[in-house]
């Protein structure tokens, strides 16, 4: 499970190779791969910070301002990398971005049911 739960992680690696093979920006891979590192670590101390709240409005504030701050974060930094470099390197981020994510998200749908297991009753 801990294998699945982290297989953003592992695909992020695994895209390195194939940065490599196919000669894609290296600017670009490193743009996304910090960007995804970053917002990810952002995301699950801002995740512990909200659980600890008891106050729904404060929890909902954090999750809305992390989820806003990450992505002006990602946004921004895969904007400075195309404007930078090339339009290349802005691509090749926003699609290693955006598989990193895809993965992400469906796992942590998946997941979702195994996080909180419900008392019987």
């Amino acid at each position: 499970m801990l294998a699945l739960r982290y297989l953003d992680i592992v695909i992020l690696v695994l895209a390195l190779p194939v940065f490599l093979a196919a000669d894609l920006p290296m600017l670009g891979y490193a743009a996304g791969a910090i960007a995804w590192l970053v917002q990810r670590a952002i995301q699950i101390v801002l995740s512990r910070k909200a659980a600890e709240q008891t106050d729904p409005r404060k929890v909902a504030g954090i999750a809305v301002g992390s989820m806003i701050g990450r992505g002006w974060l990602v946004a921004l930094t895969i904007l400075a990398v195309g404007l930078a470099d090339s339009d290349s390197a802005g691509l090749a981020a926003a699609v290693l971005f955006i598989v990193l994510f895809t993965a992400y998200f469906t796992v942590s749908m998946i997941m979702r049911p195994f996080d909180n297991p419900q008392q019987p009753a």
